[in-house]
């Protein structure tokens, strides 16, 4: 990370990061009557809910395509181009694919100062590369509110495409990252957060999920999705709900951040975790979890874990192989057949 003390990024930004996107429930509503055509080629396209479309070239390659850009989740210029780019690629790793080809996203401010606008751009463009990708080209327009981020075209083998709704009753469920930077970031611009804490939820926002997908694409994974702005419960709700099942989640294998977890306790709370909660608490059956802790589940990330549903005969392996490799592997649950009433139930 970069220190600029001269710039306040997130002073500049009225959300932070994947906590300016727009509700799940509201998104819907948008797109509901829009008429989707069909093409024999299209494997996924946008009325699936799912990370990324995917076309068939042949049968041996198919692209997937995504993109994705929000406002700064951190004041160092550099550090914000180097997440924007990590959250971008995101949703090409957890469809199973590697990023190849990547298109810069931008909107800065008329009077923001070269030197910035070059930071988040070299942080953008050291991360993709990082990845093993290539940035091409953009698009920039000039805006009282900085966004970056990327339109980035991957590739997969069309029969080893895997979607957030192929997931399957008794599937373990399987997390790679921490919960808490939605909660972290917004009081950091409070200025809450320790040093300390702040520091590491970016390192894990900066971390790439390309490690999490190179050995995820070894095993029988049935369903995967990224988990960042609608929260661990609006993606989790987004898989059962395209697989047709319910979830079980056992909170104490799950790593929350424990200055996130404190921040939540004393009230200080992303509005993203709002919009979650109202589009996903209906299909949530807390039991007797805290407050706070639910807060967490709903807390919108960015430059999320990649959530898993493996075949149980698979997970040990899967696991075992993740936890050196990833910020914080963690096994979260299972799939169970759904049977009506809320489809995911909190235990512990």
């Amino acid at each position: 990370m970069e220190n600029n003390d001269n710039v306040k990024l997130t002073k500049l930004a009225k959300c932070a990061g994947c906590g300016a996107k727009v509700g799940a429930g509201v998104l819907a509503g948008l797109l509901a009557d829009i008429k989707v055509r069909t093409d024999p080629n299209l494997l996924v396209g946008f009325d699936k809910s799912d990370d990324a479309s995917v076309y068939k070239i042949s049968g041996e390659l198919a692209i997937v395509q995504t993109v994705d850009f929000f406002p700064p989740i951190a004041d160092d210029p550099y550090t914000f181009g180097q997440i924007a780019a990590a959250n971008a690629m995101s949703d090409i790793y957890a469809m199973g694919g590697e990023p190849k080809l990547a298109l810069n996203v931008m909107a800065v401010p008329a009077d923001m100062d070269r030197d910035t606008v070059h930071a988040i751009l070299r942080g953008g463009y050291e991360k993709v590369y990082e990845a093993g990708a290539l940035i091409t080209g953009g698009h920039s327009i000039l805006d009282d509110e900085p966004k970056y981020g990327m339109a980035v075209t991957g590739f997969v083998h069309p029969d080893k495409i895997i979607t957030n709704s192929g997931a399957k009753p008794g599937d373990e469920l399987i997390f790679t990252k921490p919960l808490g930077s939605g909660i972290m970031t917004t009081a950091a611009k409070a200025g809450m957060a320790s040093e300390e804490g702040l520091k590491y939820v970016l390192s894990v926002m900066t971390t790439l999920n390309r490690a999490a997908r190179d050995i995820m694409v070894k095993y029988r994974v049935h369903a995967c999705t990224d988990v960042t702005g609608f929260g661990l419960m609006g993606h989790l709700l987004e898989m059962t709900q395209g697989s047709g099942t319910g979830a079980v989640i056992d909170v104490r294998g799950i790593a929350l951040v424990e200055e996130s977890l404190r921040l939540a306790e004393m009230g200080i709370l992303p509005e993203g975790m709002y919009r979650n909660r109202s589009f996903a608490e209906s299909s949530v059956d807390g039991g007797d979890v805290s407050l706070a802790v639910q807060d967490m589940l709903y807390d919108p990330q960015t430059s999320g874990g990649l959530l898993m549903a493996v075949d149980p005969a698979d997970a040990d392996a899967l696991f075992e192989e993740l936890e050196p490799s990833v910020p914080r592997a963690q096994r979260i649950g299972r799939i169970e057949e759904y049977r009506g009433g809320a489809r995911i139930r909190l235990v512990g």
